[in-house]
């Protein structure tokens, strides 16, 4: 067995010799106290073109116009000069609007989640499928930006929004684990019910797709097809997945606040909500962008599954409302969500240039759109200032 004294009386050998021209010349030697020696490439004559040519486009200063939102060559590192101006100021808004969910008191909620007559069963259901649902909804949609689509999107004012909607995600995900946490449910079966209730299933399944075929380590951009199947999962996510999936969950847990209710969770889910709003925006910014850098990919074809794809989700999500509130509860029916969701549909087929599918349909629920407006000062449960900014500038009334 060999000591320290063994391996110290052994010859260093030198670095074995590669066929390749490395960028670094010279070898040279340093000495250190204890007289041994170690052997270190000479940096003098190290070569900085070297894998540059890895990098698209970075033997160059950018212009502005060399930058696309995909197939762009254009060095992805230099985040200025923008092209996309509402790209960095999203970012910003959303850094703005950072929080964390342990600010939130939940004191509230553990009291009427334990008292048993305090919730109804079908509410307490409500809670539940919701949380369900949403705990790894957010999930899906991190690993969708992170594996898939980040990689693709080739502007850096773009990427850098990205990065901060994947904390976003994070954030959500830990938000929806500190209330049932705190209200000591069964993390096992909620975080299984996406596998487990069908109509929280179907969401899922539905949406899993569209991230297995831009994960795929072979995939690349470039093509016609290529660039079709990175528009699709754009679409299913910003405006099926985070664009109508989310809204019958948060319209009812909402609702709950506005009745005094699991007031905690409730300012939870408006927090979360307006993040959420501000990413169907930036990507249907970003479908919009690509559509008009790329217009052969907007063919009679491509609308037609754009179009196909928003109906189907907005028909899971009735399902799921259909499941969740089979009796009218808090204000609601499942036939008025129904109304909301397709007023929804409408705004998501608008928004990236489709006519509406459902003629007449309004809005039940006025209320949700000041929630979701950003810009708003309310205090929605007299609880708190909800124009908030940064963590530390929340405050408490």
């Amino acid at each position: 067995m060999l000591s320290w004294d063994d391996f110290e009386e052994k010859e260093v050998k030198p670095l074995p010799q590669t066929e390749n021209k490395s960028p670094l010349k010279e070898e040279s030697s340093k000495s250190v106290s204890n007289d041994e020696t170690i052997r270190v490439a000479s940096l003098d004559d190290l070569d900085i073109e070297a894998g540059l040519e890895d990098l698209e486009g970075a033997s160059s200063r950018v212009d502005v116009d060399q930058k696309q939102m995909i197939n762009c060559r254009a060095d992805v590192n230099q985040l200025v000069p923008f092209k996309y101006d509402w790209a960095w100021q999203k970012y910003l808004d959303g850094s703005a609007n950072h929080w964390m969910p342990q600010e939130i008191n939940m004191t509230a909620d553990v009291a009427l989640w334990k008292s048993k007559d305090g919730l109804s069963e079908q509410e307490r259901m409500i809670v539940m499928r919701n949380l369900g649902f949403f705990s790894t909804a957010d999930s899906l949609v991190a690993n969708n930006i992170v594996l898939s689509v980040y990689k693709h999107i080739t502007n850096p004012e773009c990427r850098q929004y990205l990065l901060r909607q994947a904390l976003e995600e994070a954030i959500h995900t830990h938000a929806y684990q500190y209330v049932i946490e705190s209200l000591g449910m069964d993390e096992g079966e909620i975080f299984n019910m996406y596998r487990e209730v069908p109509s929280v299933a179907k969401k899922a399944a539905w949406a899993l797709p569209f991230t297995q075929s831009l994960s795929n380590p072979d995939f690349k951009t470039g093509t016609t097809e290529d660039d079709k199947i990175l528009l699709r999962n754009l679409i299913a996510f910003y405006c099926v997945l985070e664009g109508i999936f989310f809204y019958c969950g948060f319209t009812q847990i909402l609702s709950m606040g506005n009745r005094n209710k699991m007031t905690g969770t409730s300012e939870q889910f408006q927090y979360i909500l307006r993040d959420e709003s501000m990413h169907v925006n930036f990507g249907i910014d970003m479908i919009n962008q690509i559509k008009i850098e790329n217009p052969e990919l907007w063919d009679e074809e491509m609308q037609s599954t754009a179009r196909e794809m928003i109906l189907q989700g907005t028909q899971l999500e009735i399902e799921y409302a259909e499941d969740t509130m089979p009796n009218g509860i808090l204000g609601m029916s499942a036939e008025s969500m129904t109304e909301y969701l397709k007023f929804i549909a409408n705004r998501r087929l608008t928004q990236i240039g489709l006519e509406e599918a459902f003629l007449k349909a309004s809005n039940p629920f006025p209320w949700m759109s000041e929630i979701m407006d950003l810009r708003k000062e309310k205090n929605f449960f007299e609880t708190r200032v909800i124009e908030y900014q940064t963590g530390g500038a929340l405050s408490w009334d």
